[in-house]
């Protein structure tokens, strides 16, 4: 077996792993997921920046389009996802993660804290890094292998989200996919899909300290 096949059944294993862990729900998944990547560099010889991590040209247009982005994709989600989902299953997002959030400044500033560091940095590192990096490696760099890439990680991202129902799984499955966009959208930049994950969460989360939850605009 030459270094080539070598490499790509190493990849091959890296992807059950991955899988697994998700599917499986392992420990947490997105640390988890982590400590893989951070394997796969040591095997490599490879610097955390191939994940992604490079200064844009400017940070102040960068930091608005996400911005943008994340508020566009919260009226997207609660006013035409949820509430087509509602009424075809007849259920709602669960929220229940979050039931004492309401009114709570202690949780507010604990969920806000991990929105920026769990959930933005981390969960875009894992997936919109790791995840999206894997999967490109096996799928080609190609237009085709580039799309299939972003929709698989991003299908795989919102399994990991199966705690909110099946109506979390298609939110999550749609946000990653903008996420994955936005880091094609900044050559291949992951500050741009953790600044929106971490607009996205804040605002989310902001909303239901002051409103409660919301499953819905219709």
């Amino acid at each position: 077996m030459n270094i080539k096949s070598w490499w790509k059944l190493i990849t091959l294993v890296e992807l059950a792993a991955i899988v697994t862990t998700i599917l499986l729900d392992l420990f947490l998944p997105t640390l988890v997921l982590l400590g893989l990547m951070l394997v796969s560099l040591i095997i490599r010889r490879q610097h955390i920046s191939v994940m992604g991590f490079k200064r844009p040209q400017s940070w102040l247009m960068m930091a608005a389009f996400a911005l943008v982005t994340a508020l566009v994709m919260q009226l997207i989600d609660i006013g035409v996802v949820m509430p087509i989902m509602n009424r075809l299953i007849g259920q709602t997002i669960d929220y229940s993660g979050l039931a004492s959030l309401q009114g709570n400044l202690g949780q507010l500033l604990t969920v806000l804290a991990l929105s920026w560091t769990l959930a933005a940095v981390g969960e875009e590192l894992a997936y919109r890094g790791y995840v999206l990096r894997t999967l490109g490696r096996l799928l080609g760099e190609g237009a085709i292998g580039v799309l299939l890439a972003m929709v698989l990680s991003s299908l795989l991202f919102g399994l990991a989200h199966i705690e909110q129902g099946l109506i979390g799984v298609v939110v999550t499955t749609i946000d990653a996919l903008v996420f994955s966009w936005l880091k094609w959208r900044f050559d291949d930049n992951l500050w741009a899909p953790i600044l929106a994950h971490g607009f996205y969460n804040s605002v989310g989360v902001l909303t239901f300290y002051f409103t409660g939850p919301i499953y819905g605009l219709l």
